[in-house]
C-alpha cells in the first residue's frame, strides 16, 4: 500500500479523522495557555526562580500519576475518561481567565495552572490506549501515528507563534478562554466518538459452566511474556532518548549564548529547530510504519537521533548547529512514532493503558535525569564531549533495542515455519485477529513431527501447550475411569486445533490425543497462546464454541440440542 492511499484511507474513517482534528485544535489551545500562564507568572514575579519552580511543577504531576492514568484507561471507557479530563481543564481554564482578568492572586494562578496538569496527566496513556480502538485495520495504525505526531509538531510550531500574537493585541485573556474554548470542540468530538473496545469477554453456558467469564484479563501476566521483547527493546530506547533531550533541553542555552555566540534569540531558534526537526521526523515516518517489520526504521530513527547530539557537539555556529537540531528532533519522532506503532501492535489492548502510564513515568524520570546529570558533565568535559558521548549512548540503545525487537517480529522465521503460519493466517479460526499481532504469537510456535502412534497429550495431565494440526491424523479418546477402556470420541486432521480448553480453564487434560498416521503439528506455548486469544475479539468465543460442540457429541442422543459440527481441543 503506498503512503498516499494510507493517509487518503485514514481520511475516509471518520471517527478517527475527526478525533485527529479535534486534539490539533485542542493541542494549538494548549500552546497558548503554556505561553500565556509563563508571560503571566513572570510578569506578576518578576523572578526567574518561580518560572523553573512552575516548570518542576508541571511535569510533577506526570511522574505521580501517570501509572494510577494507565490503570484508570484500562479499567474504564477511554473515551469517557478523555471525556471527564477535557470538560475538567476546559473548566480549569475559565478559572484561570477569571484570576487573570481580575488580577487575581498569583498563588492561585500557579495552583490551577497544576490542577490542568493533574488531568493532563490521564491524557497520555488514555489517548495511546484509545486511538488504536478507532483503526479499521492495522494498515491505519502505523499512518494514525504518524498523522497524530505530524499534527502535534505542527502546533508545537503555529500554537506559540500564534499566542505571541494573540497576546499583543488582546492580551492574556483571552489565550486562556481560547484554550476552554479548544477543549469544548474536543470535547464535542470525543462526546460523538464511540467508546473503546474491550477485551472479549467469553460467556460461560451451561455447556461449559466452568470456563472463565474473562480468560485474557485473568492471566495478563502471562499475556505480557509475549511481548516482553518488544517491551524491553521500546523502554531501552525511549529510556536514553528522555535522558538525552532532558539533557539537550539544558544545554540549549548554553550551546546558544556560549558555543554558538548567537545571544538570547539563538535559544528560540534552536527551539524552533526542534520543532521544524519534529514535524519533518513525523512526516517522514508515514512511508516507514507501513512496514511489516519496524525494527530497521526504529534503528533508522535512533541513528538520526545520535548523528544530530553529535553534530550538535561539532558544530562551532549556530547555522550548523539549527541543521544538527534539526536532524535530531527529527530521529526523536521518529523513534517515538515507530516505537508507539511497535508497542500497539504487540501489546494487548486490556493492558496497554497501565504500560503505557509505567513507561510515560520511566520518561519523565529520565528527562529529569538528564537534565540533572548532564550539565556537570558538560561542566566536566565540555559540551561538545558530553553531546558526542550522548550520541553513542542513544545508538548503543538503539542497537540493543533493535536486537530485542526483531527477536520477536514475525517475519524472523524459518521457510518451513514461516510457511506453517502463511497458511494458518488463512484460516477461518483466526478471523479478526490483527495480522501483525497473529504473526508475531504465531513466530514463537515450533514445529513438532510426530510418528504413527505418538501420544501427544494424555488425560489427567496439565495443560501447556495448544496444536495446530498441519499434517496427519490424530485420534481424541477419553477414558472415565481407571478400570474402563478408552472411548474413541473424534478423529482430527489438518488445520484443526486441540489443546486449548486446558489452557483457558487451567483445569488438566480432559482427553488424550494421539497421531494415527505421521504427521506434524504447530505448537504454541501457553504464554503466546494466551497472547494470541487476547489480540482479537471473537477468538475466545469461537475456541469455546469448539468446546461446547465436543461437549454435545458426548451428550446421550436423547439429550443432545442441535449444535454444528465442530471439533474440539483437550
Amino acid at each position: 500500500m503506498t503512503t498516499l492511499r494510507a493517509y487518503r484511507r485514514l481520511l475516509e474513517n471518520g471517527p478517527l479523522a475527526r478525533l485527529l482534528a479535534g486534539e490539533f485544535v485542542s493541542s494549538i489551545g494548549d500552546w497558548l495557555y503554556l505561553v500565556a500562564l509563563l508571560i503571566v507568572v513572570y510578569q506578576r514575579s518578576r523572578d526567574p526562580v518561580l518560572l523553573g519552580v512552575v516548570g518542576a511543577a508541571r511535569i510533577l504531576p506526570y511522574v505521580v500519576l501517570s501509572v494510577p492514568a494507565g490503570i484508570v484507561a484500562d479499567r474504564f471507557d477511554r473515551r469517557l475518561v478523555l471525556l471527564i479530563t477535557d470538560v475538567a481543564r476546559g473548566l480549569v481554564m475559565l478559572g484561570l481567565a477569571w484570576l487573570v482578568a481580575t488580577d487575581g492572586p498569583l498563588l492561585a494562578i500557579v495552583a490551577l495552572a497544576i490542577v490542568a496538569t493533574c488531568f493532563s496527566a490521564f491524557f497520555g496513556p488514555t489517548i495511546g490506549a484509545y486511538l488504536p480502538t478507532l483503526v479499521r485495520d492495522e494498515t491505519e495504525l502505523g499512518p494514525a501515528n504518524s498523522a497524530w505526531a505530524t499534527l502535534d509538531n505542527l502546533a508545537f510550531i503555529v500554537g506559540p507563534a500564534i499566542g505571541g500574537l494573540l497576546i499583543a493585541v488582546s492580551g492574556l485573556t483571552l489565550a486562556f478562554l481560547l484554550n476552554a474554548v479548544s477543549f469544548a470542540v474536543v470535547a464535542t468530538v470525543l462526546w460523538q466518538l464511540p467508546s473503546s473496545a474491550q477485551a472479549p469477554v467469553v460467556e460461560a453456558s451451561s455447556d461449559a459452566a466452568e470456563l472463565p467469564a474473562r480468560p485474557a484479563e485473568r492471566s495478563a501476566r502471562e499475556v505480557l511474556r509475549a511481548s516482553r521483547q518488544i517491551l524491553a527493546g521500546i523502554v531501552a530506547i525511549d529510556f536514553v532518548g528522555s535522558f538525552a533531550f532532558g539533557g539537550l533541553g539544558i544545554l540549549t542555552v548554553v550551546l546558544a549564548t556560549d558555543v554558538y555566540k548567537g545571544g538570547d534569540e539563538a535559544t528560540g531558534y534552536l527551539n524552533a529547530a526542534i520543532g521544524v526537526g519534529g514535524l519533518l521526523g513525523a512526516l517522514g515516518s508515514g512511508p516507514l510504519v507501513l512496514r511489516a517489520r519496524l525494527g530497521a526504521p526504529l534503528l533508522a530513527g535512533a541513528v538520526v537521533l545520535a548523528l544530530g547530539l553529535v553534530g550538535l557537539g561539532f558544530a562551532g555556529d549556530l547555522g550548523p548547529g539549527l541543521a544538527a537540531m534539526t536532524v535530531a528532533a527529527a530521529g526523536s519522532l521518529l523513534v517515538e512514532v515507530v516505537s508507539t506503532t511497535l508497542f500497539q501492535r504487540y501489546v494487548p489492548n486490556e493492558v496497554r493503558g497501565r504500560l503505557l502510564g509505567a513507561i510515560a513515568t520511566l520518561g519523565h524520570l529520565s528527562y529529569a535525569a538528564g537534565s540533572l546529570v548532564v550539565a556537570p558533565l558538560a561542566d566536566r568535559i565540555g559540551v561538545g564531549g558530553t553531546l558526542v558521548a550522548l550520541g553513542v549512548i542513544v545508538l548503543t540503545a538503539g542497537l540493543l533495542g533493535v536486537a530485542l525487537i526483531a527477536r520477536r517480529e514475525a517475519a524472523a522465521v524459518e521457510p518451513e515455519l514461516a510457511h506453517d503460519i502463511a497458511s494458518a493466517s488463512e484460516l477461518p479460526l483466526f478471523a479478526g485477529v490483527p495480522a501483525p499481532r497473529l504473526r508475531s504469537a504465531l513466530a514463537a510456535a515450533h514445529r513438532q513431527s510426530v510418528a504413527a502412534g505418538d501420544v501427544v497429550i494424555r488425560q489427567g495431565d496439565a495443560a501447556d501447550r495448544f496444536y495446530l494440526i498441519r499434517q496427519g491424523s490424530f485420534v481424541v479418546s477419553q477414558r472415565d475411569g481407571p478400570a474402563a477402556s478408552d472411548v474413541v470420541l473424534r478423529r482430527m486432521g489438518p488445520d484443526e486445533v486441540f489443546g486449548e480448553i486446558g489452557l483457558l480453564t487451567g483445569k488438566p487434560r480432559t482427553a488424550t490425543v494421539a497421531a494415527e498416521t505421521d504427521g506434524s503439528l504447530l505448537v504454541l506455548d501457553r504464554p503466546d497462546f494466551l497472547a494470541l486469544v487476547s489480540a482479537g475479539p471473537g477468538l475466545a468465543p469461537r475456541l469455546l464454541d469448539l468446546h461446547r460442540g465436543a461437549t454435545v457429541a458426548r451428550m446421550p442422543r436423547k439429550t443432545r440440542r442441535r449444535a454444528p459440527q465442530v471439533v474440539s481441543g483437550s
